[in-house]
């Protein structure tokens, strides 16, 4: 893979072969191609191009990519090879391991002899002198012996490393290859995942239809339609379709569902297969591939060591007798140590070489060779998990890839059920689109009535601001007409004037059935509707009531706020009943996940809050308003008793100065009995004119004005004497002018006692209006608390509630500060079919939670008895395998079948083998030559009988010619026509093979 050309990137590409552990480094640069690597990896391996799968982490390796699409090459990163060639079923499984280990070389090195080795000493006197050289070539040899069974133990421990980290290599191939199926697993695992959800679905909302069909049919015919829409063969719901035709096709439905559902049985069963077997086979570990493998390797270097320090001693003793050797020869010895003293010591060194550092060395080596046996044993154990492993995760990616390929049949058959079903649903959609259509009519009555009012505000908006837009004009000629020609101007276009608006409505909706919110519950009753429906109502559009929103409370001439609030609600109301039918029924089969639910419960309860919180603001509100009303009330009350004391006061004063007109009294003793009073007046009409609230100012300037009249004449000029007469008089004219101011005064007083009377009322009608509202929000209060409660199986429901009780009371607010009463039995009535409303959603709440209740007991009835029948299944199953086994391990002595074992007794007449059969006198059973060479060729004798495994039965018939020796082989007596069969078997595995004994 070596190359002279410049690249960018170079590196080493590590390449593990999965079934065998072998390992080669590449030099290649990231510009090279995959199929260039494997091209030279066929040579290395002997694996062919066509057989080899290249996986890095979870990524196959294509062979027309550069490995630069995978990041590659990387010192940091390997890549596995797989042999597909292996993974095949009727694949030869691996041979065992056979590690290369050169025995041949460092054998043993042959005794020590004076002969082959002379040496100069050996012809010396002196005893002593002679037997150095002997101990001289004895340790020499025993060096030389420690150093052959070091280098051989050493190579012996090299190859058990070797062998730990191929062990290693194929574990990480395992992982590989179990990561990349599990990755497929889990995404076939996805879409079954899917596939049932969906089906689930489905099969309950189909079933719902088929089961429910009669009762929806039944439903139908009770509801007659209105008269107006009434025909000759048209009276009621169910004569919108053909019942033949439905009965028709339910049965057709059925057949198609039953069927159906039994193919998706079966594909559910296949898939449990697939979901078992995968499950088995991550589940199945290594346990025999010894993961302690390299840490027994590990264990055993301390023999390498051992050996390395006899060797240490061994190379210094024969340093040692070297050199006493050799000084003996130049005769350098000390006198203290004399050639006996010398071999007195090299004895027990010899004793010590002989007896403890050889057999330790020994002992070292076959510690090692049985380490090696051991690895050889687990690296074969290895090779062969390895390959049945390879085995099952090719049968298991041959079954994903079958399921992956019925999920687009099914998924076909899935779309085509749910269309055959459609038109079924039409059954279910009949009522509600008639309730939905009588609730448009409601809606579109009130919509027009909002909007021809809306086109007559918008033409007096217009026209009020054409009139200041012309008086702006005639303002600015008439500054600079005075300047300018008026013929400049005209010239200019000053002088035209904007046209008048016309709103001209052409009447539509003349066709409308006439009517009313009321109507709809008596001609197409709720229950039509199906049951509640699971799908939030702020996953609707809202597009529908962008009219009635834009829609203000404006004044609307000849319209009351009131009948503009009442005309919103119906078109709200009716709008709420059409969008609730336009619902699909078998939302109501949809499964919410968590996140989900806990989502629309989350909004729920703030929009209930929102509500609750706008209902305590309301009545704050209008707590604070019957608190101004008491303190008006107070003020009014105040008045009059002040204006009550002022009229007796006066009274009294006339009658006082009728009683002294006969007395001639002055005018100086009256204007002391007026004055006071009038002061205190003055004093306490300014006191209280500060204190009223602005509304009552034109009632009190008027009280305050005859007071002011009066207040003048406080004093009169005191005259004594002749002219007593003339002041009589005119004191009789002030007391008529005043008695007259009195009468009217008395007149104001009733008129202002009539005005509390009616101001009185109006408070009257104010409490009552309050405590209605009162009651109105206790009630709201209930049932925003139901719809709480009903929010964690009813979300649509409880948020629409919700926002109508919240307009609610904005509406009653609205209300309370209005003075007609022409719209006040309407909103009545309005609220009164609200509280009819209330009692029909509680009253379906109650069934509701008693079917719901019901459904879960059944459902748990029913999920235990599927438990049992699931360990009863697994019982019966367990039985039946084991049953199987048994019989598959028995030996057949009946009929024989391919796959069977049988049993062939030695026939020592004939020399053939004879099946052990009950039926021998009839059925010949023979065992091949070719079984008995299989069984008997490396066996010094025949063995007396033969058991295997049957894989072939040959039929034949002894031949007519008797002059042809092979007319009958094996002398049957049935002579010409007899039939007889020849068995070819197999090797059982652990069988033992019993050969006759030599006294036999």
């Amino acid at each position: 893979m070596s190359s002279t050309e410049n690249v960018i990137q170079r590196g080493k590409l590590l390449v593990h072969i999965a079934e065998n552990g072998h390992s080669f480094e590449l030099d290649c640069d990231e510009d090279t191609l995959v199929e260039s690597v494997q091209q030279y990896l066929e040579s290395l391996s002997g694996i062919r191009l066509n057989d080899q799968l290249i996986l890095y982490l979870d990524l196959k390796l294509e062979p027309q990519q550069p490995l630069s699409a995978y990041k590659l090459p990387s010192d940091d990163r390997e890549v596995f090879l797989f042999n597909r060639a292996k993974m095949r079923t009727n694949s030869t499984p691996p041979s065992p391991e056979e590690p290369e280990v050169a025995e041949n070389y460092h054998l043993d090195p042959p005794p020590p002899s004076s002969s082959h080795d002379p040496h100069p000493l050996d012809e010396a006197s002196d005893p002593a002198l002679k037997a150095l050289p002997s101990y001289e070539r004895q340790f020499r040899y025993h060096y030389q012996l420690g150093d052959a069974i070091y280098r051989r133990t050493l190579m012996k421990y090299e190859a058990s490393e070797r062998i730990s980290r191929k062990h290693r290599v194929q574990e990480k191939a395992l992982e590989i290859a179990r990561g990349n199926l599990d990755h497929f697993y889990k995404m076939i695992l996805q879409n079954y995942t899917d596939f049932v959800r969906c089906y689930s679905q489905q099969q309950r909302a189909h079933s719902n239809l088929l089961v429910n069909f009669g009762r929806d049919l039944e439903r139908l015919r009770s509801i007659k339609l209105l008269p107006l829409l009434q025909s000759g063969d048209r009276k009621c719901l169910s004569d919108f379709v053909k019942e033949d035709n439905l009965r028709k096709m339910v049965d057709d439905c059925s057949n198609s569902h039953r069927q159906f559902e039994s193919k998706v049985g079966e594909f559910k069963q296949e898939f449990g297969e697939l979901k078992r077997s995968t499950e088995c086979l991550f589940s199945s570990k290594a346990s025999i591939l010894g993961r302690d493998l390299e840490r027994t390797v590990k264990e055993h270097q301390h023999h390498i060591n051992e050996q390395k320090s006899i060797m240490q001693a061994l190379s210094k003793d024969v340093g040692l007798v070297k050199k006493l050797v050799d000084d003996c020869l130049t005769s350098q010895l000390s006198n203290s140590l004399r050639p006996h003293d010398a071999v007195s010591a090299l004895g027990p060194m010899y004793e010590g070489h002989d007896k403890s550092y050889i057999p330790k060395m020994q002992a070292c080596e076959r510690a090692i060779s049985n380490l090696l046996t051991f690895c050889k044993n687990k690296k074969s154990e290895m090779n062969t998990f390895v390959h049945k492993y390879m085995q099952k995760i090719a049968y298991i990616q041959y079954t994903i890839k079958e399921i992956r390929n019925k999920f687009s049949l099914f998924t076909e058959a899935l779309k085509r059920q749910n269309d055959q079903f459609d038109h079924l649903k039409v059954i279910r959609g009949i009522g509600p689109a008639y309730r939905a259509c009588l609730a448009e009519i409601v809606r579109r009555k009130s919509s027009m009535k909002l909007y021809m009012g809306m086109a007559g505000h918008l033409a007096e908006k217009l026209a009020s601001k054409r009139e200041v837009e012309i008086r702006r004009r005639e303002e600015f000629l008439k500054v600079h007409s005075s300047y300018i020609p008026r013929d400049i101007l005209a010239s200019m276009g000053l002088y035209d004037t904007p046209n008048t608006c016309d709103v001209n409505i052409a009447p539509f909706d003349a066709n409308l059935l006439d009517i009313d919110v009321s109507d709809i519950d008596r001609f197409a009753p709720e229950h039509l509707v199906g049951l509640s429906f699971k799908k939030g109502v702020e996953e609707t559009s809202e597009s529908g009531n962008d009219f009635i929103e834009a829609s203000e409370l404006v004044e609307i001439a000849g319209t009351s706020k009131i009948e503009v609030e009442n005309a919103k609600l119906k078109a709200e109301l009716a709008s709420t009943i059409a969008l609730l039918c336009s619902f699909s029924p078998e939302v109501e089969f949809e499964s919410l996940d968590d996140s989900k639910v806990g989502d629309l419960l989350k909004n729920a309860t703030e929009k209930t809050a929102e509500a609750l919180r706008l209902k305590d603001e309301h009545e704050k509100h209008l707590l604070s308003m019957l608190k101004t009303k008491h303190l008006q009330c107070e003020s009014y009350e105040k008045r009059i008793k002040e204006l009550e004391q002022r009229l007796s006061d006066q009274y009294t004063l006339e009658v006082k100065l009728n009683k002294d007109e006969s007395t001639g009294k002055t005018g100086d003793s009256k204007s002391e009995i007026f004055s006071p009073m009038d002061e205190a007046s003055y004093g306490s009409n300014t006191h209280l004119d500060s204190s009223m609230p602005d509304e009552k100012d034109e009632k009190e300037a008027m009280v305050a004005s005859s007071s002011g009249d009066y207040m003048p004449e406080k004093s009169f000029p005191a005259k004594t004497g002749g002219g007593g007469g003339g002041d009589v008089v005119e004191l009789q004219s002030l007391v008529a002018e005043k008695t007259n101011e009195v009468n009217e005064m008395e007149i104001k007083l009733r008129e202002a006692m009539d005005e509390i009377a009616r101001l009185g009322n109006e408070l009257e009608i104010s409490r009552n209006l309050l405590d209605e509202s009162q009651m109105n929000c206790a009630h709201l209060e209930n049932c925003l608390h139901e719809a709480r409660e009903e929010a964690q199986t009813h979300l649509c429901a409880a948020d629409r509630k919700a926002s109508e009780y919240t307009a609610l009371p904005q509406s009653l607010a609205t209300c309370a500060n209005e003075n007609s009463d022409d719209g006040v039995a309407e909103f009545r009535e309005c609220v009164r079919v609200l509280a009819e409303k209330v009692g029909v959603l509680t009253r379906q709440r109650a069934e509701l939670i008693e079917r719901y209740t019901k459904a879960e007991a059944s459902h748990e009835e029913l999920t235990k008895e599927l438990n049992e029948k699931k360990e009863l299944i697994n019982t019966l199953y367990v039985k039946l395998q084991s049953e199987k086994q048994v019989n598959k391990e028995k030996i057949s002595f009946s009929r024989l079948e391919l796959h069977e074992i049988a049993a062939f007794v030695l026939n020592n007449v004939s020399g053939h083998y004879e099946a052990i059969n009950r039926n021998s006198a009839h059925s010949h059973y023979f065992l091949s030559s070719e079984s008995v060479a299989l069984f008997a060729d490396h066996l010094p004798n025949r063995p007396t009988y033969i058991v295997g495994q049957i894989v072939h039965i040959e039929r034949q018939t002894v031949k007519s010619s008797p002059v042809r020796p092979g007319s009958n082989p094996y002398g049957l007596p049935g002579g010409v026509g007899c039939e007889y069969f020849v068995v070819t078997v197999a090797m059982l595995p652990d069988t033992t093979i019993h050969s006759p004994t030599v006294a036999s």
